[in-house]
């Protein structure tokens, strides 16, 4: 497979693992669990946990736990997809499903990801907000910088952002270890929030948006591609290790996630359903109340652990954003423009609630984006069974009887809980009777597409086995047979100068390519703001001593027996560059590459790559 074909391909294989024995092969291991258990505390779970803890006090801490437990069925079978297979949860319904399939999987992936960033948009603009007095506003375009963090943390390895999402998930549960120490909750009475009960109602909302901010679907898309970091032994004795060292890390990190969740609503619990203050379900009201409860600690440690939380987060669903697009769709762009975009879409709708809603929406918007989250499982959850069940890809990793058992069991419950809230909801809006040709004309279209691709995941599968030629395609199709290789002569290269030190070797290698016999085309590019307005008509100073420049280098080759042409663009370097190719009707072009990336990339701009993409010819690139 291709470097550039691999899961998040900037990290792939990056952290070693052979040559360690005992804890430090453990320590090799541990991480990738880590980045995906920062999900699972996120500030759409503060929603979900404080409203359900405040309205229904310790009663749905058994949700909690069964979210907690299937999420570590899942997230086990998401570790064992990317390390057996090699492949993430994306890549693998690329290859098995059709194209009609696998864009509204993108789709749904993609919504659940913008409502899991709009999460830790909102949360992280109210901590900003609690500390520092804020506006909420300016505290949600402030995250927009995040996605510098993140290509910042990418460049540095992926060591390097794993000691800073844990360094996050530190500050978080030491915050709320503190907390309960507080607030002093009664362990028999937390006890009792064990046991199971009947859902309905806002109980049953609630308790799908605690299910659908705990199981996240984009995390299942990130574990699958997080564990592939880890360069491994890819022996029957590698894998087995590798799966087993993974188990370890994703059982002790979900386990500190369900920590801090339980103790948020416990906290909420403890703070106000047993005060009287059952309707706290703002994050804002939450820090008042502990304020006047518990005195100026308690809230202090409360707002910074929110802000860690939705730091860390965002983080993770904007890599969870560029394993979806490049996984469903083989689509690729620069990293910095992906993470913008991703977080962008978030944004707009935080922005939206803000201006026409007020400040006061936003918790319910929280609430909201955690059920679509839960929606959305199905879609992730099915795909990720059938893949691990197929014995024919997975050979002996295939999931034993037992597992199988409980991952659908698993499905059942999210999906059924699902059906059972979109028909309650849609039932209430018909029966309101305001409007209700909307809900026929919009609402229930989009169900019935929904649910026949719903249908289509869970069942056809089990009639129809993946073609297997089709499954095992790699990104970019299979090699074919060179043959015998023909001589081939260039008879027009262009090649692209900016009268540097790297000129000299540009040129060079572009002589050798084409020998004495080939015409040259000596490209350069006028960048002056009056060469943008006014193109080939300018005649300011650089322009003319570039193009004594180029006359110097046209009479060096000439001299040298070679054929040389002078030609000049205006304006746009890559623009004016893909013209004078198709005008000029050139064989090859010759381009010296500036040698800058990241940050320099995003300041300095990738001419060689747009160049690239606009041409149809071969392009040389000199460093």
């Amino acid at each position: 497979m291709n470097k550039n074909d691999e899961s998040l391909s900037e990290v792939h294989g990056s952290v070693a693992t052979s040559g360690k024995t005992g804890w430090r092969k453990l320590m090799a291991f541990i991480g990738p669990a880590y980045l995906v258990s920062v999900g699972y505390m996120d500030p759409g779970n503060w929603a979900t946990d404080i409203a359900g803890g405040s309205q229904f006090g310790y009663k749905l801490i058994w949700v909690l736990l069964m979210s907690n437990l299937i999420a570590l069925l899942l997230q086990s079978l998401s570790a064992r997809l990317g390390i057996v297979r090699g492949l993430d949860l994306a890549q693998a319904s690329r290859n098995a499903y059709p194209k009609y399939i696998n864009f509204p999987l993108y789709v749904l992936a993609q919504i659940a990801i913008i409502a899991c960033d709009l999460a830790e948009i909102i949360g992280m603009a109210i901590g900003l907000n609690l500390l520092f007095g804020l506006p909420l506003i300016w505290g949600i375009s402030i995250t927009i910088l995040d996605t510098f963090l993140l290509l910042f943390l990418m460049n540095k390895g992926m060591r390097m952002m794993e000691v800073f999402i844990v360094s996050m998930v530190f500050i978080v549960g030491i915050s709320f270890l503190t907390e309960m120490f507080i607030v002093k909750p009664v362990l028999g009475e937390v006890l009792s929030g064990f046991k199971p009960s009947i859902l309905s109602g806002n109980a049953l909302y609630i308790a799908i948006g605690i299910i659908g901010a705990t199981v996240m679907p984009h995390n299942l898309y990130l574990h699958s591609s997080l564990v592939q970091t880890r360069k491994i032994d890819r022996t029957s004795k590698g894998i087995r290790e590798a799966l087993k060292f993974n188990l370890i890390d994703t059982t002790i990190a979900l386990n500190l996630a369900f920590f801090v969740n339980a103790a948020i609503l416990i906290l909420a619990a403890t703070a106000f359903y047993k005060n009287g203050l059952h309707e706290v379900a703002e994050i804002q009201d939450a820090y008042k109340l502990l304020d006047n409860i518990f005195g100026s600690l308690a809230p202090t440690l409360f707002a910074i652990a929110l802000i860690a939380s939705g730091q860390s987060s965002t983080i993770t669903g904007t890599l969870a954003g560029q394993i979806v697009m490049e996984g469903h769709l083989n689509l690729r762009i620069q990293p910095w423009i992906r993470r913008l975009l991703t977080r962008l879409l978030a944004i707009i709708p935080a922005f939206f609630t803000i201006l026409y809603f007020g400040e006061e929406a936003l918790g319910g918007l929280l609430v909201l984006s955690q059920v679509v989250l839960s929606l959305q499982l199905g879609f992730a959850i099915i795909p990720l069974i059938h893949f691990n069940s197929d014995s024919g890809k997975m050979n002996e990793y295939a999931i034993k009887p037992w597992v199988k058992i409980l991952a659908w069991l698993s499905a059942l419950i999210i999906v059924g809980l699902n059906v059972k809230l979109v028909f309650q909801e849609v039932t209430g809006w018909i029966s309101g009777g305001e409007d209700v040709w909307l809900v026929y004309v919009f609402v229930v279209p989009v169900i019935i597409i929904v649910s026949m691709l719903l249908l289509y995941v869970i069942f056809v599968p089990f009639f129809r086995r993946y073609n297997r030629e089709h499954a095992s395609n790699v990104p970019h199709g299979n090699a074919l047979e060179i043959g015998n290789i023909d001589s081939v002569h260039y008879a027009k290269i262009g090649i692209t100068v900016d009268f540097s030190k790297k000129d000299l070797n540009t040129i060079r290698h572009a002589l050798i390519q084409g020998g004495k016999s080939t015409d040259y085309k000596l490209i350069h590019i006028v960048e002056t703001a009056g060469a943008r307005f006014h193109g080939e008509k300018v005649l300011d100073h650089e322009t003319q001593s570039d193009t004594d420049n180029l006359e110097k280098y046209k009479l060096n080759l000439k001299e040298l027996g070679y054929n040389a042409e002078i030609v000049i663009g205006y304006g746009v370097a890559a623009k004016a560059i893909s013209q004078i190719v198709k005008t000029n009707d050139l064989d090859l072009l010759v381009m010296g590459a500036h040698g800058h990336k990241g940050i320099s990339d995003l300041i300095f701009g990738t001419t060689v790559d747009t160049v690239r993409h606009n041409v149809n010819i071969p392009i040389l690139i000199i460093k």
